[in-house]
């Protein structure tokens, strides 16, 4: 019997298995924020346990409120600071150099095929995108992980999603995860990894296989994943030239991270999605999802496009093009966060955060802050909010605050008319 690629990467990182389907893997990065890890440096402090084990491996950011918004958040900010110092961690991105977490760390090449990667954050599902095992933990596993630089985990079932077809102008990855998330439901992955494949996924940008993978978690999966290719290489090859001598011998060496073909699999689904429409969440759960026609007219109040999961320069360049010429209804207002500085560089070069100012946006730097509802776009009881964000749970962005979870295109077109639309109405 094959196995699948999450098989094959618990099978090379595995160092004990001291219980029944208990797999103790060695961990290749461990990725820190300042809302969860500090609780876990404390801990480690307090039992005199202030140890790293292996500060080249670590990779820490303050990104879900930054600036500091309180003394609290600086608080938190500051005990990562100093642990970072205090243990020679270099790749720590302070404020003025940070971004959103799951978007910097890849942009900085951090992640690699066949990669085992955890952190104190749920989306840290997004790297599987690379061909690498990536799951968010607990306080305790990170602490372990902080301190040993291993991980215990269940072996991994999959579930194996095969998309053909070919997706339709104004149709995108953030369109197709939601359509995925409500086929399966909001626990039909739990402890699951689910495998992205078919010649839509390859097909796809490395940050459409991003927006993908980021959404795993919402479906219970614990990691998604998808094969690595010569996108892939590309998206990495500045990092890893040194490495391989062509292209090639790269794609070569990590094609062993590809799922046999006799792999054993959970459930294998297939779906055409040449007939996809654009799609939006409804309610306060992400499977609770229809077309953006079905909506057609529903008021908001808010827009906000970033995030890890629609923060990148791709997903700017589409709402650009949806935006440009054009001005926000006088019944919104809308914010854009670019993920990374980079991004925010190329956005500028680009002109793309003219377009957006010239629209009526506010302009932010990059921030987590406002998806998880503590800064840079906090709603009001009763509020709406069309968001590229990726959780659209009750009061997630502000008590009584509904999120209608939607692509960039989409997000844009409800910036101009006020209403939920189809982006089609608006481009030229």
């Amino acid at each position: 019997m094959g196995k699948t690629i999450a098989e094959k990467i618990f099978d090379a990182h595995r160092v004990d298995e001291p219980f029944p389907d208990t797999h103790v893997l060695k961990l290749d990065r461990v990725f820190c924020h300042e809302i969860t890890t500090p609780i876990a440096i404390t801990d480690l402090m307090a039992r005199g346990m202030d140890r790293v084990f292996d500060p080249e491996k670590i990779k820490a950011v303050i990104d879900h409120v930054t600036p500091a918004k309180d003394s609290k958040t600086a608080e938190q900010g500051k005990i990562l600071r100093d642990w970072a110092r205090r243990h020679d961690i270099k790749d720590f991105f302070d404020v003025g150099r940070n971004g959103v977490c799951h978007a910097i760390f890849p942009e900085k090449g951090f992640v690699r095929p066949g990669y085992t990667i955890i952190m104190g954050d749920s989306h840290t599902c997004t790297h599987g995108a690379f061909g690498a095992f990536a799951a968010g933990i607990g306080t305790t596993d990170l602490e372990v992980g902080i301190l040993k630089g291993v991980c215990a985990f269940h072996f991994p079932k999959t579930i194996k999603i095969v998309l053909t077809g070919s997706l339709q102008p104004g149709v995108y990855a953030k369109d197709l995860i939601l359509f995925i998330i409500k086929e399966l439901t909001v626990n039909g992955a739990t402890n699951m990894v689910i495998e992205f494949t078919g010649p839509v996924v390859d097909a796809m940008s490395m940050e459409s296989r991003m927006t993908l993978c980021n959404m795993a978690i919402e479906a219970g999966g614990t990691c998604g994943i998808c094969y690595p290719d010569m996108t892939t290489v590309d998206y990495l090859w500045d990092f890893i030239q040194d490495e391989f001598a062509t292209k090639e011998d790269a794609l070569a060496d990590y094609s062993k991270w590809v799922s046999d073909a006799d792999a054993d699999y959970e459930r294998v689904l297939t779906y055409n999605v040449s007939q996809l429409q654009p799609m939006v969440t409804v309610g306060y759960k992400p499977d609770q999802v229809k077309t953006v026609a079905e909506v057609s007219g529903t008021k908001v109040d808010q827009i906000y496009i970033g995030s890890c999961t629609n923060g990148r320069i791709e997903d700017l360049r589409i709402a650009a093009e949806v935006l440009k010429g054009k001005k926000i209804s006088d019944t919104v207002r809308a914010i854009v966060s670019p993920a990374t500085p980079a991004i925010y560089s190329q956005a500028l070069k680009e002109g793309i955060i003219e377009i957006f100012q010239d629209a009526g946006f506010c302009v932010t730097n990059p921030t987590c802050g406002a998806c998880l509802g503590m800064s840079n776009g906090v709603l009001a009881e009763g509020e709406a909010c069309a968001s590229t964000t990726n959780r659209n749970f009750n009061g997630r962005m502000g008590k009584g605050g509904m999120v209608h979870l939607m692509s960039p295109a989409s997000a844009a077109a409800a910036a101009i008319s006020g209403t939920i639309e189809n982006s089609d109405l608006y481009k030229a």
